[in-house]
Formats: structure tokens, C-alpha cells, sequence
């Protein structure tokens, strides 16, 4: 084709593209579901402040939150999405191949990965190896590698309780999940001696895979549902983000890990073990053309939420340094490109 040509068409579809988005008379946010309340909270307070529409936020977990965000520029695609980790290269280029290439990240936090228990079950202190022989799909025995034996919490240390293994967590398209098997799940594992001599692929493959005979139940990406089924069964435990535990604090208590409970202090001095950060992007191209975007995306890094005390530190969030917030914020408010992988 005639690169004048071309040119036109390209420019053209742009300026469709921007009209249509002007037509959207709401902002749309996707992504994790433990930063949902952060996004909710954010929309809440830009809806109160600006007089505008409420953002639409809606809850698919980070892997299916990038998968939609990064699906293209145009009304018919989110503007934000949230996340329990960074991107990763594969969604990068996901979103390269359909042209969504100018985007911000926004570290906004950080979380705690926890296990909780109804108040009326048994609080336990475990160690991440301990977990990685209640949850895997195989671990070492007598130095071979097998289905993973243990359907009692004694049945791993006797000093635990005689009790079925029963542990609620998220999906594989959650961040959550991601992260508590890199942080909880990898780090048990190699705790044992067996792990040292795994090549790369086969370490992945025996240190990732959570087990699939009923004892580790995936309970999708409402971590509202988890909390219920706690609620209801008193021998059951469940993972999620710290928000959650301390949202319903009344009704749960989060286990120890290594001797450390989840608290703000523990998971912002890194004592806390299975700690992790969290995020959000935005596609600039979006800034422009969807009315109230702007101001949204600065409500979300302003003090009054991510400040100590703001009304994400009131959900469970552990703030950011103020240094650090200060600096989030200025490349947030000027639309500073992340750098390609």
C-alpha cells in the first residue's frame, strides 16, 4: 500500500477510535481481585468528589484483568487494570501486538499474602516447607518424588492438628496465586534437600503445581466466597490478601508463618514473609478521550488514599514510604511511559 496512504488510514482510525471512546460516559477498571476494594474504594470517592458516574470496576483476576486490557485502544476496552504483581513479558507483549504501548504502572502498596481460619478453628504457626507438604501436587519422599501424601495436617508433623487437609484458594489467573506460589509454594520447596538437583523446567513443574485431589480447592476469584466458606466450616483455611483478613477480623484470624502473624508492621518491615507489592496500569492513550480518566487516575495515587491513614490503609493496604508515594504519584500525573521488557 502507499505509505500516504496508509498514513491516512491509520490517522483515521484513530479519530474514530477517540470519538467512540468520548461516547463512553464511564471509566473502566479490570483486574485483581485484591486490589477490587482499592479500585471500588478510588471510584467511590472520584464519583463523590467530581460530581461524574461511579468507574465500572469489575473483579477477573490480574491474568484475566491483562488479557482484557491488553486487548486494544478503543471504547470497547478497559482503561485501568489492577494487579497483585507486575506484568509479565508475555502480557507485555500481548498488549505490543495490539498496539496498547503507551502505558503507566503504578506501584500503590503492599500486601500480605495470608491463610486464615474462622475464629473458632485452630490458629496454626506454620513454615513455608510445611505448606509446600499440605498444598503441592508432589513432594519428596525418601528422596523420590510422589503424589503428595499427606491428607492430615499430623500427617506432616504430628505436633499439628489430627485434622483433614482443607484449604480454599484462588484460580491460576489469579496474581494472588502467582505470588503465594513464588513466595509460599517455591520457598518450601527448596527447603528440601531434593530440590537442589531439579533443572530449571522440572523445579517449576514440581514446586508449582498445587495438588488436585480435593484437598486444595480452587474457589474463584471472589475472595468474599472464601471468606464465607470459613465461616461456615471451622476446619477449613483459605488464602488470600491481607485486605480481606483484616476486613473480617472479626470473623478471622490469619495464621502465623515462621512465627510471624500477618500485621501492617510485619508486612511493611518484610518480617512477614509471604509479603508482595501491588499495582495498577493505564493506558495513556485513553487519558485524552475518556471523560473524568484524568482525574480518576490522580484521585487513585493522591494522599487521601494511598497516604498513611488514607482509606486504602483503612482496607488492609500497607502504605508505601512517603518518598515513595511521592514519586508514584508524579510519573502517575504525568503520564511517564513504562519502559518496554
Amino acid at each position: 500500500m502507499n505509505h500516504k496512504f496508509l498514513g491516512i488510514a491509520v490517522v483515521a482510525g484513530l479519530v474514530i477510535a477517540g470519538t467512540a471512546a468520548e461516547a463512553r460516559d464511564q471509566i473502566r477498571v479490570v483486574g485483581s481481585s485484591t486490589v477490587f476494594p482499592y479500585s471500588q474504594a478510588a471510584a467511590e470517592q472520584f464519583a463523590r468528589k467530581s460530581g461524574q458516574k461511579a468507574p465500572v470496576v469489575e473483579s477477573t483476576g490480574t491474568g484475566g484483568g491483562m488479557k482484557i486490557f491488553c486487548q486494544g485502544i478503543g471504547p470497547q476496552h478497559p482503561d485501568l487494570t489492577g494487579a497483585s504483581r507486575a506484568m509479565k513479558k508475555s502480557e507485555w507483549e500481548l498488549c505490543s501486538k495490539n498496539g496498547v504501548t503507551n502505558i503507566s504502572e503504578a506501584l500503590i502498596g503492599y500486601d500480605g499474602l495470608t491463610i486464615a481460619v474462622s475464629r473458632k478453628g485452630e490458629a496454626l504457626d506454620l513454615t513455608r516447607k510445611q505448606i509446600f507438604q499440605a498444598l503441592s501436587a508432589e513432594i519428596p519422599v525418601n528422596g523420590k518424588w510422589v503424589a503428595n501424601p499427606n491428607m492430615k495436617w499430623s500427617d506432616i508433623d504430628a505436633k499439628l492438628p489430627d485434622m483433614k487437609i482443607q484449604v480454599f484458594g484462588p484460580p491460576p489467573t489469579s496474581g494472588t496465586r502467582d505470588a503465594f506460589v513464588d513466595l509460599a509454594m517455591h520457598a518450601g520447596c527448596k527447603a528440601f534437600p531434593e530440590a537442589k538437583s531439579l533443572s530449571k523446567a522440572d523445579m517449576k513443574s514440581k514446586c508449582s503445581r498445587m495438588r488436585q485431589d480435593g484437598l486444595f480447592i480452587e474457589a474463584g476469584e471472589n475472595d468474599n466466597l472464601i471468606v464465607q466458606r470459613l465461616e461456615s466450616d471451622a476446619t477449613a483455611y483459605g488464602i488470600f490478601g491481607y485486605s480481606f483478613l483484616y476486613e473480617n477480623q472479626d470473623k478471622l484470624v490469619g495464621l502465623k508463618v515462621e512465627g510471624v502473624t500477618p500485621t501492617f508492621d510485619t508486612i511493611g518491615d518484610n518480617s512477614y514473609t509471604i509479603s508482595r507489592p501491588l499495582y495498577f496500569y493505564v493506558k495513556n492513550d485513553h487519558r485524552n478521550v475518556i471523560a473524568g480518566l484524568q482525574d480518576f487516575v490522580a484521585e487513585y495515587v493522591s494522599e487521601d488514599a494511598m497516604g498513611d491513614g488514607g482509606y486504602f490503609n483503612e482496607r488492609g493496604m500497607v502504605p508505601l514510604p512517603e518518598a515513595k508515594r511521592k514519586e508514584v504519584r508524579a510519573s502517575l500525573i504525568e503520564a511517564k511511559q513504562m519502559p518496554m521488557f
